[in-house]
């Protein structure tokens, strides 16, 4: 089954950690994803950019209509996801808890119940 783990952040998160501490902090991730990598477990890993760089896309007579957003009311924003395929819903768990700022931060699990065809 695959799952989608979610990292949520913001400037003032990042902003916390010392500027001599964030290469180790990056390795650690960057060791949990080969490592996850390696089992076949880790599909994808993506870092985003901050909140101020997205943007809203609606349509207009079949046209984009691009405009500044998302408009959060939180003052965090989805700072990274990770598409993982496990065997079951405690090992997303398992894998979850093992994130290296799990200690600090929470990790949200969604299943996904529909994939398209990749042949769509």
């Amino acid at each position: 089954m695959k799952y989608l783990f979610m990292i949520y952040g913001n400037q003032e998160k990042w902003s916390s950690i010392p500027a001599e501490d964030f290469p180790a902090e990056i390795a650690k991730q960057d060791a949990y994803n080969k490592k996850y990598a390696a089992t076949g477990e880790l599909l994808g890993a993506f870092g985003l950019a901050d909140a101020a760089a997205a943007r809203l896309i609606t349509r207009k007579d079949g046209q984009p209509v691009v405009s500044d957003g998302p408009y959060l009311e939180t003052k965090e924003y989805m700072a990274s996801f990770y598409l993982f395929d496990v065997e079951s819903e405690e090992r997303a768990y398992q894998l979850a808890a093992e994130m290296p700022w799990a200690d600090r931060e929470p990790t949200e699990v969604w299943p996904i119940l529909h994939e398209a065809a990749k042949d769509a």
